[in-house]
């Protein structure tokens, strides 16, 4: 089957933050989003017929855990990564966010640092502020290119002189799409274990590496890594489900497992509501060619837009990611502080889109674009930024 990803869908009036929060988050309903990191493709169908088929049933009550659940995704996993993973390493949870903030409360206490490498995915800095706890920043060193790199160096002196509990990891890592390498990652691992630090690995966008790339899961890279962290991944970005909860964590330690685990099911939050497993299973059984097609598609749109800047917009360079539907803009070359540069996008080029000072430390002068849409939206957000760009004076 041939999945069509050009065909226009509208969202608007469905609920869908990405279009009916434009009026509260950006004071103008009629921009176009590109922010939100969900995809304007169409659910795909089995899916969808997996939803519709248990809605033939007339009865919504209490439900167990199907028995396909956790298999689909041992099984996923080892198509998809090589890895092998129990049944009971794997346990359901409510969000990946929700996911950080259960995993800071059960093994830190208020007051507690927690490293987090930014520019970054701005929840890892929310999250534990939240919780009171105190973020300690290890900012990432930009290479020539635009490209990133963890500055192992600093982290050993934020490790020494900190005292801190917990890192998040971003792998890969967003906003900037970097498939970080098993070499760094069993570096990473073998630093914050020698240190006390616990790992906390957001995997969400592992399923989207671009260009046969392939991911490697943190807990997979080594002993360090398998006995010192929580890994946390989901089919909500590959298959466009975000609104059905389906994240999963894999804990392969006995101990952090028992404590973990035992925190989520004090309170049920192990337990997925009807839908969840469901969509899971339907994803991870059927989802192989719509997965191809999908990345394939988007492929065509990074190139579309780094090609797109290189021949129009020099000033504006786009990093090509190694993952995900989501592309880092270096917009530092139009020499605009930070409300100018946010009067731009959402003024000038009508567009709604992620700031880069919102992902911390590295992110001033970038802005973060969601090219998981159909091409013909994704050229006419381009079209848009040319024709403001050559309205600048230079």
């Amino acid at each position: 089957m041939t999945y069509d990803f050009d065909r226009h869908i509208d969202r608007r009036g469905s609920g869908a933050l990405k279009y009916d929060a434009l009026q509260e988050r950006y004071g103008d309903a009629s921009l176009l989003p590109l922010w939100v990191a969900d995809m304007d493709f169409a659910t795909p169908p089995f899916i969808i017929d997996a939803l519709r088929s248990r809605l033939d049933h007339p009865v919504m009550g209490y439900t167990v855990e199907p028995a396909d659940y956790r298999r689909s995704i041992i099984d996923w996993l080892r198509e998809l990564h090589g890895v092998e993973v129990r049944p009971e390493w794997i346990s359901y949870i409510p969000g990946i966010v929700k996911g950080i903030g259960l995993a800071i409360n059960c093994f830190t206490e208020p007051g507690d640092k927690v490293v987090i490498m930014p520019p970054v995915y701005h929840p890892f800095r929310m999250v534990p502020e939240a919780n009171g706890r105190q973020v300690v920043w290890n900012p990432l060193r930009e290479l020539p290119g635009g490209r990133y790199e963890i500055d192992f160096d600093n982290l050993e002196n934020v490790c020494a002189e900190q005292s801190c509990r917990m890192l998040i990891l971003s792998s890969p890592h967003n906003p900037a799409g970097i498939a970080w390498s098993p070499d760094t990652l069993r570096r990473l691992a073998d630093l914050c274990a020698a240190s006390g630090i616990m790992v906390i690995s957001d995997e969400i966008h592992s399923e989207m590496l671009l260009h046969g790339r392939k991911h490697v899961p943190f807990y997979a890279v080594s002993e360090s890594a398998r006995c010192n962290s929580i890994t946390f991944a989901a089919p909500s970005k590959t298959f466009n489900i975000a609104g059905i909860v389906s994240s999963y964590a894999i804990v392969p330690d006995d101990s952090l497992r028992r404590r973990f685990y035992g925190f989520l099911n004090a309170s049920e939050l192990d337990e997925p509501p009807l839908f969840s497993p469901l969509a899971t299973i339907a994803a991870y059984r059927e989802g192989a060619k719509w997965r191809r097609q999908m990345l394939e598609y988007v492929e065509g749109n990074i190139a579309a837009v780094c090609g797109f800047c290189a021949a129009h917009m020099p000033r504006i360079k786009a990093l090509e990611p190694d993952a995900s539907f989501l592309v880092w803009l270096d917009c530092r070359g139009l020499q605009m502080n930070h409300e100018e540069l946010n009067d731009f996008f959402c003024r000038e080029c009508r567009l709604a889109l992620n700031d880069g000072e919102m992902f911390g430390p590295g992110g001033r002068g970038f802005m973060r674009l969601n090219v998981g849409a159909p091409r013909a939206l994704i050229m006419d957000a381009l079209e848009r930024i040319r024709a403001a760009y050559n309205r600048l004076n230079y």
